[in-house]
């Protein structure tokens, strides 16, 4: 689906109006069927100067689907299909630590899972596969997020733990309390199976996770409201689309980005024998998995 295999690709995935950047040319939604089924919602593409982009809005436009049931894999891999190669989710999330009031970024380097009701990877019967995520996100990404937010003035710590909770409803004291004794430092509902997936289908993944609220453990904030939320997000809406902007440059003019071994993710992942693996699912794996697979014959 992609034409321009060469060229390096920003998708953006995060709430709706990200994709409100003045200057962005060649806009166009698109709609992509994956083997997993239908994203979100269409993509939107465009042109920054020299910079391509893809936009995808992880709840769909209005915000129609919680997160227990995003299709997180047929989102990567819409992502993967039109070409990109870099990926940098914006999320809310709540901050864990008094050093992180609202308003506040953090770009994210680990995460600790709790979800259990999602499809959490491309591979199965058929064609089994085992990637790393010791560091689930990717350090040069991450580097240009820093650099971005430093240029910017923007307040923010580089390196995080963010809990991933199944959802939809926020915690409990009880938990935030426990989770805070685990060490972490924001917790939402979004980044996983995403991270995972996003190294399964080989991309550049960064997470910049947006502090909206202080949970619920702070005894001066006893309970998170929607409407506190949405008003931080609302706030924060310029200083995400300038990011974007800073970081779409970065992306575009960055000559280590082929090399990143984010890329090269499936190298020695795959553990079924070749002539054990079911052909069905060798062909569905195609999208995000072709580099690694034998080519098909004719």
């Amino acid at each position: 689906m992609n034409s321009d295999t060469n060229a390096p690709m920003l998708a953006v995935i995060g709430g709706s109006g990200l994709y409100d950047l003045p200057g962005l040319t060649d806009t166009r939604w698109v709609s992509v069927e994956t083997p997993w089924g239908a994203p979100s919602d269409q993509v939107f593409l465009g042109r920054l100067d020299d910079a391509r982009l893809a936009f995808l809005p992880r709840h769909g436009r209005g915000h129609r689907i919680p997160p227990s049931e995003v299709n997180y894999r047929a989102n990567i891999a819409a992502l993967k299909m039109l070409g990109a190669t870099d990926v940098m989710a914006l999320s809310a999330v709540g901050g864990l630590r008094e050093a992180l009031p609202p308003g506040s970024f953090v770009v994210v380097d680990q995460f600790v899972d709790r979800t259990f009701a999602r499809e959490k990877t491309f591979f199965g019967r058929g064609l089994v596969a085992h990637v790393s995520m010791a560091h689930p996100v990717c350090k040069r990404l991450g580097d240009h997020l820093e650099a971005a937010l430093q240029a910017k003035g923007l307040p923010h710590e580089r390196g995080g733990t963010y809990l991933v909770i199944e959802g939809p409803q926020f915690s409990t004291q009880a938990e935030s309390h426990l989770y805070r004794q685990w060490g972490c430092d924001v917790i939402g509902m979004t980044n996983m199976p995403e991270a995972k997936l996003a190294r399964e289908a080989e991309l550049c993944y960064a997470s910049l996770a947006m502090v909206t609220d202080y949970d619920c453990w702070h005894p001066d904030h006893d309970a998170v409201t929607v409407d506190a939320v949405i008003r931080v997000l609302l706030s924060n809406a310029d200083h995400a689309r300038a990011l974007v902007r800073s970081l779409a440059a970065a992306v575009t003019s960055d000559a280590h980005g082929p090399a990143c071994v984010c890329r090269s993710a499936l190298d020695h992942a795959l553990i079924t024998a070749p002539d054990a693996r079911d052909p069905a699912m060798v062909q569905k794996l195609r999208p995000i998995a072709g580099r690694v697979l034998p080519p098909l014959i004719d």
